[in-house]
């Protein structure tokens, strides 16, 4: 039988513990989690597939975190509204996309309105809700936003009863709230965006959202999700604060999340945020933003252009003058954060800088800069620059691709020939049984548990084979 573990702030400390245990051993076959799967204490024996759910979810960090986790993964990501740079990254090919969009049967669209918020019009919207048998949310950006709406239905709307749920609530508690809610014991659920996400409750129908302007276009998107989920139609009311005008940002997101009233618009209005905020940075922290810095038809451009030759092998081609670059996958961030260099200007500059440096000399002379510009190193740039070292050091080993993880190392070389066969025989010979020749690649065992120990082995295998070739020169000009 399959073994099916969970881990989440709603599960005991005990069961955790033994959930974490049993996915080290590989006695867990499938864990389903929360955030809390990317803590440091959870090792898994032989991960193969990562389904990451609700996408937008997860920001740079957690990312990062997952990469670290895996090495030759099968990765399946959903979302019904996928972040600007993960829409980017499927528009240009560097991702593989599959599009749902057929809505379940009988689903009805849901009526979205947008206005200042009004007492009269949201009271009638409760207990229309409430007359006719249903139940309704009621969403609010801030916890300390709570009280006003409590004060409101409390005043305005006495005919419902209501139950308050928020992140900060003790696991025990806010489950058992949220268990009543779906048990019809109460008409409002009043909440933080905690409901964005994970709802299904046929009979909740109508959506009021406290100060919409103060939420992003895929969350609103996101949080109206969680009415019409079942054959009645399901009513969604935006509320901004009176009187107070709107920034032209969020005018343009409220605009578009009332245009959007078919089923299915998930994809189109990932393709409008993207429109609003930009696609980001490719390789970088951020997940949204403008390509100032090149422009946006030139960047897609540049972008197909690399993609392609990559997609059909022209890079790396025997006839490639000795301007291919080795293709480094240790699983951990490589960059240079905002937090370290806030100006992005500055880091694209520094980044140029770093691409045309190779000795040990040159680098440590690079970090030297950065410590007396900046202050210390972080973690991430320690590690770049460190990347930066085995990929010269790749170079002159003729390793076209150095692919590292916990259980060790992929080698290929470039154009599938290595400089000095009986340096190779010779190398093999010395990992003592821990290295093999598999499809063209050379396999290497390791057990690294840390990060820090995976780049070290990396540069340590890449440096011994570079040394072979060094060798093999070295007697053919004695000879």
């Amino acid at each position: 039988p399959i073994q099916v573990g969970q881990l989440s702030r709603f599960v005991s400390a005990k069961e955790a513990s033994a959930t974490r245990e049993g996915i080290s051993r590989g006695t867990v076959d499938i864990v389903i989690g929360t955030h809390a799967l990317l803590a440091k204490s959870v090792r898994f024996q032989n991960l193969g597939l990562l389904v990451i759910d609700e996408e937008q979810r997860f920001g740079v960090s957690h990312k990062e975190r997952l990469k670290e986790m895996r090495s030759d993964v099968h990765v399946l990501t959903l979302t019904a509204t996928p972040i600007p740079r993960t829409l980017q990254m499927s528009l240009s090919g560097v991702r593989d996309l599959s599009i749902i969009g057929t809505p379940p049967v009988d689903r009805l669209a849901i009526r979205t309105y947008v206005s200042e918020f009004d007492g009269v019009t949201l009271r009638e919207a409760l207990l229309r809700e409430h007359y006719r048998g249903g139940q309704s949310f009621y969403v609010v950006p801030r916890i300390k936003d709570l009280p006003e709406i409590e004060a409101f239905l409390q005043d305005h709307v006495p005919e419902v009863s209501y139950v308050v749920a928020h992140g900060q609530m003790a696991a025990g508690q806010l489950d058992d709230r949220m268990n009543a809610f779906y048990d019809g014991k109460y008409d409002v659920l009043l909440a933080t965006t905690i409901v964005e996400s994970g709802l299904d409750i046929p009979t909740a129908n109508t959506m009021i959202v406290h100060r919409a302007d103060m939420f992003g276009l895929a969350q609103l998107y996101q949080i109206r999700g969680r009415v019409g989920r079942s054959k009645t139609r399901a009513y969604a009311y935006m509320t901004t604060k009176p009187r107070v005008p709107l920034t032209p940002t969020a005018q343009k997101r409220l605009r578009v999340l009332a245009s959007l009233d078919s089923l299915g618009a998930g994809f189109t209005l990932a393709s409008q945020d993207l429109d609003i905020r930009g696609a980001g940075n490719l390789l970088g922290e951020e997940q949204s933003g403008q390509m100032r810095e090149v422009g946006y038809e030139l960047y897609q451009q540049m972008l197909e252009e690399a993609i392609g030759k990559i997609k059909s092998g022209e890079i790396g081609m025997p006839d490639d003058g000795g301007k291919w670059a080795p293709v480094i996958n240790l699983g951990v961030p490589v960059l240079i954060p905002d937090t370290y260099v806030p100006d992005l200007d500055v880091r694209l500059g520094l980044y140029r800088r770093l691409s045309d440096l190779h000795t040990k000399v040159e680098l440590e002379g690079f970090a030297a800069e950065l410590i007396d510009r900046f202050g210390p190193l972080p973690k991430e740039v320690n590690s770049l620059l460190l990347v930066v070292r085995i990929k010269a050091m790749c170079k002159r080993a003729g390793i076209a691709r150095l692919d590292a993880g916990p259980k060790g190392a992929t080698i290929q070389f470039h154009n599938d020939k290595f400089a000095s066969p009986a340096g190779l025989v010779e190398f093999i010979e010395d990992q003592r049984g821990l290295a093999k020749v598999r499809d063209n690649k050379i396999v290497v065992r390791r057990d690294w548990t840390k990060a820090a120990d995976k780049i070290k082995g990396a540069y340590a295998i890449a440096r011994d084979l570079a040394q072979k070739v060094v060798n093999e020169k070295k007697a053919k000009k004695a000879k």
